[in-house]
């Protein structure tokens, strides 16, 4: 599916999602997303963070509200979603990435463009040392870098990421987040490690008990009972924030 370039590139409108005994997952979420734009998701455990990526890609039913890509509505777009199966291994990765997309996209690059274009997502991720590895016997941070890999080459517009620094060490967590914001795609990022917010996101949306309790620039965000600090970095000067417990807790 090729997205056009619309005023916004996603939009949410009022969207509400109901669990079990209709009590609601999601009520009144509301926001935008323009083409490069990068949104981060965060909240306490349980306020729907997950629920929501899960209502983007058709996994989860609106109750109300809308949601529209690319101007179309959600609903109206025929698609198949796979987005929690790996190919087996990692040489075939945009060969899955092709077949989970339409016809019309899978036939626009020659092979040797998708070897490239294979090589080029694989070495973003730093996974080309492990090319012809199965993917079975890749580790936990290796398997979360190659399921980015598979999306890099489709080469999206919109970028879903539940918790993608998962299984990673603190370095690889600061690399994984820098790559998606130089391709220029538009993220949607559920992260729990909150200092690795404020260098990645243009944006945040703070979700507590399935509602927005802010969407706005990273300065702004809720912390939850954390108490927050900033500091010059003693290198660039660039403000740089710390999160801690509170005195007592």
């Amino acid at each position: 599916m090729t997205l056009l370039s619309p005023p916004f590139l996603l939009e949410l409108h009022s969207l509400k999602v109901d669990g079990s005994a209709r009590r609601p997952l999601l009520s009144d979420i509301s926001f935008t997303r323009a083409a490069g734009e990068r949104l981060a998701v965060i909240g306490p455990n349980g306020c729907g963070k997950s629920t929501l990526l899960k209502t983007l890609v058709g996994e989860r039913r609106i109750a109300g509200g809308e949601i529209r890509l690319a101007g179309q509505r959600l609903s109206a777009i025929s698609g198949r979603s796979a987005l929690t199966i790996l190919p087996s291994t990692m040489r075939r990765i945009r060969g899955y990435a092709l077949r989970t997309t339409s016809p019309s996209v899978a036939c626009r690059t020659t092979l040797a463009q998708d070897s490239a274009i294979i090589r080029l997502a694989i070495a973003d991720v730093g996974l080309a040392h492990r090319t012809h590895a199965r993917i079975g016997t890749l580790s936990g941070g290796e398997r979360q870098r190659a399921a980015l890999a598979r999306a890099l080459a489709q080469t999206p517009q919109l970028l879903l990421l539940d918790e993608p620094t998962n299984h990673l060490d603190p370095l690889a967590r600061a690399r994984l987040l820098m790559l998606v914001r130089q391709k220029g795609i538009a993220p949607i990022a559920v992260l729990h490690d909150l200092p690795l917010v404020d260098p990645f996101a243009d944006r945040v949306l703070v979700l507590r008990e399935g509602q927005t309790v802010i969407c706005a620039p990273p300065i702004m965000m809720t912390t939850f009972g954390l108490e927050s600090y900033t500091l010059a970095h003693p290198q660039t000067g660039l403000p740089v924030r710390f999160f801690a417990a509170p005195s007592g807790a």
